[in-house]
C-alpha cells in the first residue's frame, strides 16, 4: 500500500530515493518559489541538466546523480512547459509521468512551489494513479516486475487545512479509480457477473451504503428481459445490483447506471477475433459506478446516490438469443434485437427504467457502448450526451473540472426512426454512420422525458491499448470515476444545473 504525505522538511535533507523538481522550457531553470533548493546546488543542478540536454519541455523525464547535493541519491526533473499555460491536467499528467518513470524504487519526495489545496490535489492524484501497476496474475513471473513506490511525500503544510483536505480527496478518489482499473483488468474467467456483485459489496463493506443483488430467478420476476436475454447464451448466469447511499438530510437523488458486460464476444453475431480479448473492459462502466459510491460515501457527499450496475456476459451459446428475437424490458417495452452484438444497451435499458421509476434528480450512465464514439471522438475523449441541454453541459462542465476528458456530442431527432422496428416498440440498431448518437437515441426511449438523463460513452477512454502516458496506464483507466465523483459533489453544493 503506498502512503502519500506532505512534509515541511528542508528538500535536502528529506530520505527518500529521488527527488523529483519541475523544470520550465524556458532556459530549463527549476521553478521558482517556496520550498526551493539552496541556490547553488539549483546552479549546479541547472548545469547538469544542460549539460545532459534537458528542454524542461512538457512531460520530458531527466535523471541525475545528486552527487551529494542533496540526501535523496537521485534527482528526476520533469519538464512542464511553458508554465504560463500549465493547467491543472497538465500538473497531473506530469507528476504521473515522473512517478511512473520511478517503478521499482521504493520512495520520493516532490517538491511544489507555491503549494495549495487545488496544486496539492493535481499532484497527489496524478502521482498515486501514474504509481499505478497490476501483476495479481502474474506467477513466475512477479518477482521480475517492477513495484510501485511506497511512501510518495509532496512538500507542503500538513498543519494547513486545505492542503490536507486535498490530500485526502485525491487519496479517496485514486483509491476507487484503482479499483476500477483492478476490476476492468481482472481476466473474465475470475470476473463473471455474479463476482462483479461481489465486487460492489466487498467495494462499500464498512460504509453506509446498502446493496441489493438480483439473480437470474429475481430478474425474471422482474421482468428485466433486456438482462436476461443478453445473459441468456452464457453459464454464467446474469445480476443486476442496486447500490444505495443515502445520508441523512440529503435532498436530491443521483442516479448512477453503469454497463457491466464482463465479457462480449457478440454473441451470436460474433465480433472479429482481433482484440477480442479487449472485451473484458466492457465492464468499464459498471466498475466506474461501484467505485464511485465507494468514495463518495468516504467522502461524505451529502447527496441521496442511487447506484445501478446490470451485468452479464455475452456469449453464443446453445440458449443465446438470436437476431429476429424480441425481448420486454422492465418497463414493458418491446425490443427487436436485430444486433446481439449492440447488447450493452438492451441491459441498460431494463437499469435505466428502474432507476427513473425511483424519480431521481439526475441520471447519468456510463458505458462502453460503441466503437463509434473512437470514430467519433478518438481512444481519449468520451462522448456526453442527454437531455435537457442543460443537464448535458453541466456533467460535461464537471467533467473538465474533475479533469477527465469528455466532449458534449447531440442527438439528432432524425436518428430515432432509423431505430423503428416493424414487429416491436424499437429495434436495437440503426442508422450506422453518427453511431454514437443513435446508442444514445435508443436508450432516451428507455428514461421519461421529465426526468434529465446524461449518458457518457466511454468506449475509447475506458481501456487503454496502447502504451502508458502521463497517469495512465495500460489496460484498465478508471474513466468515469472521477466524473461520478465530481457531479455528486456539485449536485450536493448546488453548483449543478
Amino acid at each position: 500500500m503506498t502512503t502519500v504525505s506532505l512534509t515541511t522538511a528542508p528538500v535536502t535533507t528529506l530520505d527518500v530515493d529521488a527527488l523529483i523538481i519541475g523544470i520550465t522550457s524556458e532556459a530549463r531553470q527549476h521553478v521558482d518559489g517556496p520550498p526551493a533548493l539552496p541556490d547553488e546546488v539549483r546552479r549546479e543542478v541547472d548545469r547538469m541538466l544542460e549539460q545532459v540536454g534537458a528542454t524542461g519541455k512538457l512531460g520530458e523525464i531527466t535523471r541525475i546523480p545528486s552527487e551529494g547535493m542533496v540526501r535523496a541519491p537521485m534527482i528526476v526533473a520533469v519538464g512542464l512547459g511553458d508554465v504560463r499555460i500549465l493547467d491543472y491536467e497538465k500538473v497531473r499528467r506530469t507528476a504521473g509521468s515522473a512517478i511512473r518513470s520511478l517503478a521499482g524504487v521504493n520512495s520520493a519526495a516532490i517538491v511544489v512551489t507555491s503549494p495549495d489545496g487545488p496544486r496539492i490535489e493535481a499532484i497527489a492524484t496524478g502521482a498515486l494513479l501514474g504509481n499505478y501497476a497490476f501483476h495479481d496474475f502474474r506467477g513466475v513471473s512477479a518477482p521480475g516486475q517492477p513495484l510501485p513506490l511506497e511512501r510518495i511525500l509532496i512538500t507542503g503544510s500538513p498543519r494547513d487545512e486545505a492542503q490536507r483536505t486535498a490530500l485526502e480527496r485525491a487519496r479517496i478518489v485514486c483509491d476507487a479509480i484503482c479499483r476500477a482499473r483492478d476490476l476492468v483488468n481482472t481476466p473474465p474467467s475470475a470476473l463473471s457477473p455474479e463476482e462483479v456483485a461481489h465486487a460492489a459489496i466487498d467495494a462499500v463493506e464498512g460504509l453506509p451504503v446498502r446493496v441489493e443483488v438480483w439473480d437470474e430467478a429475481g430478474l425474471a420476476e422482474l421482468g428485466c428481459g433486456g438482462i436476461l436475454g443478453v445473459g441468456q447464451g452464457s453459464a454464467n448466469p446474469p445480476r443486476l445490483v442496486r447500490m444505495e447511499y443515502s445520508p441523512r438530510g440529503a435532498r436530491r437523488t443521483l442516479a448512477l447506471v453503469g454497463k457491466g458486460i464482463t465479457f462480449d464476444t457478440g454473441g451470436i453475431s460474433i465480433k472479429p477475433a482481433q482484440h477480442m480479448d479487449a472485451m473484458k473492459a466492457d465492464m468499464s462502466g459498471a466498475a466506474a459506478v461501484i467505485t464511485a459510491m465507494r468514495a463518495i460515501a468516504r467522502l461524505r457527499v451529502p447527496v441521496r446516490v442511487v447506484g445501478w450496475v446490470p451485468t452479464a456476459e455475452n456469449m453464443p451459446g446453445g440458449r443465446a438469443q438470436r437476431p429476429g428475437d424480441v425481448l420486454t424490458t422492465y418497463g414493458g417495452h418491446t425490443v427487436e434485437v436485430l444486433n446481439t452484438d449492440a447488447e450493452g444497451r438492451l441491459i441498460l435499458a431494463d437499469a435505466l427504467e428502474m432507476a427513473a421509476e425511483e424519480g431521481p434528480y439526475l441520471i447519468v450512465d456510463a458505458a462502453t457502448l460503441t466503437g463509434a464514439q473512437t470514430i467519433a471522438l478518438g481512444k481519449r475523449t468520451s462522448g456526453v450526451m442527454g437531455r435537457p441541454d442543460e443537464a448535458r453541459d453541466g456533467v460535461w462542465a464537471a467533467s473538465q473540472r474533475a479533469g477527465e476528458l469528455m466532449w458534449h456530442m447531440p442527438i439528432p431527432e432524425e436518428l430515432r426512426p432509423s431505430l423503428d422496428s416493424p414487429v416491436a416498440d424499437i429495434a436495437n440498431i440503426g442508422e450506422r454512420m453518427g453511431g454514437m448518437m443513435t446508442g444514445a437515441a435508443f436508450l432516451a426511449d428507455f428514461v421519461p422525458e421529465d426526468i434529465p438523463w446524461v449518458h457518457l460513452d466511454i468506449a475509447g477512454p475506458a481501456y487503454n491499448d496502447g502504451s502508458a502516458y502521463g497517469y495512465t496506464p495500460k489496460g484498465g483507466t478508471g474513466a468515469a470515476v472521477r466524473t461520478f465523483v465530481q457531479v455528486a459533489e456539485e449536485m450536493a453544493d448546488g453548483t449543478l444545473p
